[in-house]
């Protein structure tokens, strides 16, 4: 990647205002003209490893893209629930470390190795890979914890153990099930290798025009913190921003790596030594299941899998854009303007750069043309899951990173939508910071708006 500095958000200067745009009327016949052109075809772009790797990184990066893609079984410490038994299941569209893919491996895996489990009716063939979280327990208080699909019961490995799945129709009739997609992992590197400094400069950055918009956005502290001034709390851990997740919980990939080793696949590790379920029946593998292997004849293999998964998504190169889209690089280019004029890049900030001292080579003084602030926004009651991570409250996300956006399927946390049009529009809401933003993409003319959606299919 092609050094150009460090970059903070794009300023207000080189974003086109809103007035400079044509302003007309939304009536539904235009609508009918716009048209998401749909995922990209052609090659993915991404899956392989960031340019510039040493001998010993590239080997490290093999062999995280081998545990990433092994299937787990009981012996491995799979379960006693789980959601699926590979981390290359879900991260798969359109490579590799991606996001949901067409063909939804969750539905196969209910029944495969003798398994005895329900397919839920939110979970179909073609719909996206879904991770679910009731949002209160019986008793009525808050939960907002992950409750895995399926159970090791009947498996291979797994005599005696006998568990009932959540009862998740019920549950789902009564509104108090939410869900969460895979997010692609594409560049999570340099995601990772973003100072925090620069992270908070850019959300100082253009506050007279979020403050007209409505924009706020805050890190998600590690640790307490002040949910008022967003100030960290030094007192509680380390106060830095996390930044992975939907709801920007985590702080670091490894840490990522391990939560959903356990809560994904119900395999523990060094970082999380507990079994989510200790149903004493179905315990086949000494606790933790993930350890550091001494006896290895190399340090390459001595590594366990959540260093390996870690190191996989560090050393994962960001999507590669495209201008193949229709309409072609003229459209692309004028989408763009779009993009930065209505007040998309106040939040899908388009460049950031990583920090000077980063250890790896191949990481250090890039540009990260992620299309993200990384902040938490609160994106009001249609979007709002119900459910607090860390300081992050119930009705805000963090910024989905945009690029790779031209071919994923699914769109918003929990992939209500596979349309690009119908997924800026799910912005608006009662309480959302991002409606003056979608109120300006219904003033715009029916051609900006599909030179918009062309720009975003390219990325």
């Amino acid at each position: 990647m092609r050094k150009k500095g460090l970059l903070l958000a794009i300023s207000a200067t080189a974003l086109a205002v809103v007035a400079s745009f044509s302003v007309e009327p939304v009536f539904s016949q235009w609508r009918d003209r716009v048209r998401d052109p749909g995922v990209r075809g052609g090659e993915a772009g991404a899956g392989g490893p960031i340019p510039g790797l040493s001998k010993w990184e590239s080997a490290y990066f093999a062999l995280g893209l081998e545990d990433f893609n092994e299937v787990e079984n009981v012996a491995d410490g799979l379960g006693p629930r789980m959601n699926l038994d590979g981390c290359g299941g879900c991260h798969a569209q359109p490579a590799v470390g991606g996001t949901s893919p067409a063909l939804n491996p969750q539905v196969a895996f209910a029944n495969k190795d003798g398994g005895m489990d329900r397919v839920p009716s939110f979970i179909t063939s073609n719909g996206p890979i879904r991770e679910v979280r009731l949002v209160r327990r019986p008793d009525g208080t808050l939960d907002g914890g992950v409750s895995s699909l399926f159970t090791i019961t009947g498996r291979p490995g797994a005599a005696g153990c006998n568990l009932a799945q959540p009862a998740f129709e019920h549950e789902h009739a009564n509104g108090n099930v939410i869900f969460r997609i895979p997010t692609p992992l594409f560049g999570a590197g340099l995601i990772e290798m973003i100072p925090d400094a620069t992270l908070l400069a850019n959300q100082a950055a253009d506050q007279a025009r979020k403050q007209d918009l409505g924009i706020r956005g805050r890190p998600n502290f590690v640790g307490p913190g002040n949910r008022i001034t967003g100030a960290p709390n030094r007192n509680g851990n380390d106060g830095t921003v996390a930044r992975f997740g939907w709801k920007a919980q985590n702080v670091s990939l490894l840490l990522f790596s391990g939560e959903a080793y356990n809560v994904e696949m119900g395999i523990t590790s060094e970082l999380f030594q507990n079994e989510r379920d200790q149903s004493p029946q179905c315990q086949f593998a000494m606790v933790p299941n993930d350890t550091q292997d001494f006896e290895a004849p190399d340090a390459l293999r001595g590594t366990t899998a959540i260093q390996n998964f870690a190191n996989f998504q560090r050393f994962l190169a960001p999507p590669t854009p495209s201008a193949t889209t229709p309409g072609g690089a003229e459209s692309i280019g004028r989408g763009r303007n779009v993009f930065g004029g209505i007040g998309c890049a106040l939040c899908h900030t388009p460049a950031l750069g990583t920090s000077k001292g980063a250890t790896v080579a191949a990481l250090r003084d890039q540009v990260a043309n992620l299309y993200s602030d990384l902040m938490l926004h609160d994106m009001g009651d249609g979007l709002a899951d119900g459910v607090s991570q860390g300081q992050a409250g119930p009705r805000e996300f963090r910024t989905a990173p945009l690029w790779g956006l031209g071919q994923r399927i699914f769109f918003l946390h929990d992939g209500r939508t596979t349309d690009l049009e119908q997924a800026i529009r799910q912005h608006r809401s009662n309480g959302s910071e991002a409606n003056r933003v979608v109120g300006n993409f219904d003033n715009l003319r029916d051609s900006q708006k599909q030179d918009l959606l062309n720009f975003l299919r390219s990325l």
